[in-house]
């Protein structure tokens, strides 16, 4: 009986041993099971904030891109300011230097003596005026013989000349000026009409 005892012993041992090793291994799949579900959690929170993360980062290179094209413009508006800050005196100016041509014109043969001393004295100033005026990017515009151009011109007459080009122009009425490149007063013009 002792042999029969001793069996079912072991058999109920084995039985134990098989019953706690299969329980462990259900306590590991349990383990393997949460660990996995972490892991899933983890990768679906790694990859919101990857997603997040590139979003940022390209917001940062559009605010950057942003800042560039602001301060860009901010300079080119700075220089255009400077560029063109004596645009208003030089508009001014502009009469008083028509003033002095037309007093210049004046034939210096039929006048007196003071009086000729006053048209020198006008020559001068108007010659040192309009130094200055080059100096500071004033030029005139004065395109006698070439064809009318309406972004520096205004046609005020037509005419009907032999030598000219039609839409040439023949005569400047008032003289037009630019200033470092822009017009700030088109020239009065009579163009040729065929």
């Amino acid at each position: 009986m002792e042999e029969k005892d001793i069996t079912v012993e072991n058999t109920t041992d084995q039985e134990k041993v098989v019953d706690n090793t299969v329980e462990e291994v259900k306590n590991d799949q349990k383990i393997v099971e949460e660990q996995d579900a972490q892991n899933n959690e983890l990768t679906e929170k790694l990859t919101k904030l990857e997603e997040e993360n590139k979003n940022l980062v390209e917001k940062v290179k559009l605010v950057q891109a942003e800042i560039i094209n602001y301060r860009r413009r901010k300079d080119e508006e700075t220089e255009s300011l400077l560029k063109f800050a004596n645009k208003d005196l030089i508009q001014e100016l502009i009469p008083v230097i028509d003033n002095f041509e037309r007093a210049i014109k004046l034939d210096d043969n039929d006048l007196t003596d003071e009086l000729s001393k006053f048209l020198s004295g006008f020559k001068m100033m108007y010659a040192s005026l309009t130094d200055i005026l080059k100096k500071f990017g004033v030029e005139e515009i004065n395109r006698v013989g070439e064809e009318f151009n309406p972004n520096e011109e205004e046609a005020l007459m037509t005419c009907s000349e032999e030598g000219y080009e039609d839409d040439a122009v023949v005569e400047v009425l008032l003289k037009g000026y630019k200033l470092k490149g822009r017009v700030i007063r088109p020239a009065s013009v009579k163009i040729n009409k065929k």
